[in-house]
């Protein structure tokens, strides 16, 4: 059955079925192989069950709260308070950009939201203060998959609805990550920045970062209203994503003034085609993971890997190694319904937390956002600066290797995620 059910998936992914799709069909083939027709109501009722749950609201509230930052104008206030009290180094707009990243990820959750956010913003200025076009938009990018690590995280919901394991502890976990993850970032940005003599900015100047901290205030709120009201037990995830939607909309039309009913439509459907994407694909996971469990192939597959190494350490390699591949190949939220399910029995026989697990499997497929074929985060670089996307994926390397210098550090050296010790 394991078998049937991994031929049919791939074999339609390789003919060009969506992968929603793919899922589906495999898990409803494999099904008629093992029971006839009988039981194919099963598939119907496991997709309703796959979408019925509460975390999951906060997944389109999300998303649309991104979309709204995205195209508003709280990127560009944020982006010119950050330079004022950077902009005196050398390539301190690069760094602003990695900050801008970092902000934009505790707000929206999604890496291409925050890669749209940062890029319309800052990659003209790189350019215009003669910064290489290639390595700006690559930096934005690699910025961009800090999105789906700091909090709050689509990606997160969505393995915490699949692992059963707290969102709160997740969101709180994978704080220490991303700033790592952007820290590493930042030192080879600079090194470029002296390497290849970009200009300084602005000389600091104390009267001018507080005029821009006083029309920032609005948006720096929004993650300390989002991020506080969570962690202190005032809204659940779900209640704070509708928080975040009703504070952008709130803001951008009250105090920014820069959306119009018309705007806010076409944000709202745009929103609303991304998150239809995500919860097909969720509801076709259901008769998939069922099918999984059902016969039991998940420990089939963790009883075959322990029988060729009990070592921990070689089989997480193992383990960090198919998830990066996954990134490169399946979009982030596909790879995560997909895969966890199988890799969880492995890591719980491994003795690893399946919170430890959520966040490494997070950080490793957000590295997939930057690697090609599917790097979505580059084609969104694409879309805003026109440079092929060959160009970007060639000026991204130091980048991403750099990620996955700090991926292998949250695998074998976790210890500064919280909640772990």
């Amino acid at each position: 059955m394991a078998a049937i059910l991994f031929l049919v998936f791939i074999g339609l992914l390789v003919i060009g079925v969506p992968v929603a799709f793919s899922i589906c069909s495999a898990a409803a083939v494999t099904l008629f192989a093992g029971y006839g027709g009988g039981r194919m109501m099963m598939v119907v009722q496991r997709m309703f069950t796959a979408c019925n749950s509460f975390s999951l609201i906060a997944v389109p509230f999300f998303i649309l709260a991104g979309d709204l930052l995205a195209k508003g104008k709280i990127s560009k206030v944020l982006v010119e308070f950050c330079e004022s009290f950077l902009g005196m180094i050398r390539g301190g707009l690069s760094v602003v950009s990695v900050l801008a990243g970092m902000f934009f990820a505790a707000i929206s959750g999604s890496g291409a939201a925050t890669t749209a956010a940062v890029g319309a913003t800052l990659v003209p200025e790189l350019k215009k203060r003669g910064y290489r076009e290639d390595s700006a938009a690559a930096l934005v990018a690699a910025a961009g998959t800090i999105g789906v690590v700091i909090p709050p995280s689509v990606p997160m919901v969505l393995y915490a609805v699949i692992a059963e394991e707290s969102v709160n502890r997740l969101f709180k976990a994978g704080f220490a990550p991303g700033v790592i993850m952007g820290a590493s970032l930042i030192l080879i940005a600079l090194w470029q920045a002296y390497r290849w003599h970009y200009p300084t900015g602005a000389k600091f100047n104390l009267k001018n970062i507080a005029k821009k901290f006083l029309k920032a205030i609005p948006a720096i709120l929004m993650p300390l209203i989002i991020l506080g009201g969570i962690f202190s037990g005032y809204f659940t995830p779900s209640e704070a994503a509708a928080v975040a939607v009703i504070y952008a909309v709130l803001v951008s039309a009250f105090i920014y003034r820069d959306l119009s009913w018309k705007e806010l439509y076409k944000i709202m459907l745009g929103s609303a085609k991304t998150s239809a994407v995500i919860m097909i694909i969720i509801a076709c996971s259901g008769p998939f993971g069922w099918a999984l469990a059902n016969w039991r192939i998940p420990e089939t597959i963790s009883n075959a890997v322990l029988s060729v190494s009990q070592n921990k350490y070689v089989i997480m390699f193992l383990i960090s190694v198919i998830i990066l591949i996954a990134g490169v190949f399946m979009e982030t939220s596909s790879a995560i319904i997909i895969l966890t399910p199988v890799f969880l029995p492995l890591v719980r026989a491994l003795g690893v937390s399946t919170l430890h697990f959520g966040i490494l499997f997070v950080v490793g497929i957000a590295i997939g956002m930057i690697t090609p074929p599917v790097a979505i985060n580059l084609f969104v670089a694409t879309g805003i600066t026109g440079l092929p996307i060959e160009k970007i994926a060639k000026a991204v390397v130091p980048y991403l290797i750099g990620l996955i210098i700090v991926f292998l550090l949250i695998v074998f050296v976790p210890l500064f995620i919280p909640g772990l010790l």
